[in-house]
């Protein structure tokens, strides 16, 4: 994103978001036509979560060069790629340090000035990894369960490992059972949840549309997934002739996260940020190695490395969230034990209770003793 023009809205955009004059919290009302969320705990005033997830970009590819990060300096990308979507399945990702593996380039705070305001102002984790070191069934599954049983995205033509629908317990059905809601917002033919079994054809997937009438009832549910529609998610172009994606796409986010700072439920939110997967661009950190792939596939799949997946971003837009960069090791399924946690849910028994795992809850990204900052200063030139 580049020019005076676009850096004027830019700055508009952040001014409303966090205007200079702090207002006192406003409690949030209750959902439109139901009864009033139950507080979360005396453990934290979050009350709802809120994971946006887009896609296919890894930590240096877009904050590689962010001061105080553990970033690696790269040539700077075009938008969109002019190679159209790299592959990035597990078997891209085990040549990934080949001569024409990932691919080394990067965007820079020019390019997405929104997202690098945000994590000026709140969180930016850089000690952040996929879950599954593939593409993107895999990696969305683990932030709606915990687990994936497949190593790519489901095919027919992957007989090597299951196919849809899968029987996992889920951290939905885990709220459903606890009497809270949630709400999938997605374009329903993109939506992962289609392959769970007990979620598909649950009502509360719904259209990613809704997501800002819900804000506007000042409505969200106590764990949202929040999907971009087509466009906007920040995915590579799949054929040459597209325009821009990264642009339209932080747009789309910025504009989610406009709606619901503006709201009275900023003060009991959170806003989780992250990138499903790798998108076959270059991260200079190793992700380790705790669980190998049991099943077939392709040569070199079996035994090869499963758990984890590259870094990406992931950035924590909460008035308690703590401002910097923070290095502690987090994933995928670290945002379902922040869920787990937060509202006193049971362990679903998958990845979130793994002896291997290294990943924890995300806590450390709070400080719930502080007053919720809803109205910190514009962010300062880097």
């Amino acid at each position: 994103m580049r020019g005076e023009g676009l850096a004027e809205v830019i700055q508009g955009i952040l001014e409303v978001i966090m205007p200079k004059k702090p207002a006192p919290p406003k409690k949030p009302g209750p959902p439109t036509g139901g009864k009033p969320h139950p507080v979360a705990g005396a453990r934290s005033p979050i009350q709802h979560v809120v994971i946006i997830v887009k896609e296919n970009h890894t930590f240096d590819n877009y904050f590689g060069t962010f001061p105080g990060a553990n970033g690696a300096a790269l040539a700077h990308a075009s938008d969109p790629l002019a190679q159209g979507d790299p592959p990035h399945d597990h078997g891209a990702w085990l040549k990934r340090n080949d001569p024409n593996g990932a691919v080394r380039l990067q965007y820079t705070r020019d390019d997405i000035p929104a997202y690098w305001a945000y994590a000026q102002q709140y969180t930016l984790c850089d000690n952040y990894f996929t879950e599954v070191a593939s593409q993107s069934e895999p990696n969305h599954l683990v932030l709606i369960a915990a687990q994936s049983p497949i190593i790519d995205n489901a095919s027919p033509h992957r007989t090597f490992q299951p196919q849809p629908p899968y029987r996992l317990t889920s951290l939905p059905a885990a709220l459903a059972a606890a009497g809270r809601d949630w709400r999938d917002y997605a374009d329903q033919k993109a939506s992962y949840f289609r392959d769970i079994a007990g979620l598909a054809h649950d009502p509360s997937n719904v259209s990613s549309g809704q997501f800002d009438t819900d804000v506007a009832k000042g409505f969200l549910p106590t764990v949202s997934w929040l999907y971009a529609p087509g466009g906007k998610s920040e995915h590579p172009p799949f054929s040459s002739g597209s325009g821009p994606v990264v642009k339209p796409g932080l747009q789309w986010t910025v504009d989610r996260v406009s709606h619901v700072a503006a709201s009275p439920l900023w003060a009991s939110t959170v806003v989780f940020i992250t990138w499903d997967d790798w998108g076959g661009w270059f991260d200079h950190v190793d992700p380790p190695n705790v669980a190998r792939w049991t099943g077939g596939g392709p040569a070199g799949y079996a035994g090869s490395q499963f758990r984890y997946g590259p870094r990406v971003p992931c950035l924590v837009v909460s008035p308690y969230a703590r401002r910097g960069v923070n290095s502690t090791f987090h994933s995928h399924v670290s945002l379902v034990k922040f869920c787990l946690r937060n509202f006193s849910l049971p362990p679903l028994g998958a990845l979130d209770a793994s002896a291997v795992g290294k990943s924890d809850d995300m806590w450390d990204c709070f400080d719930f003793t502080a007053p919720p900052r809803l109205a910190p200063p514009s962010p300062k030139p880097a």
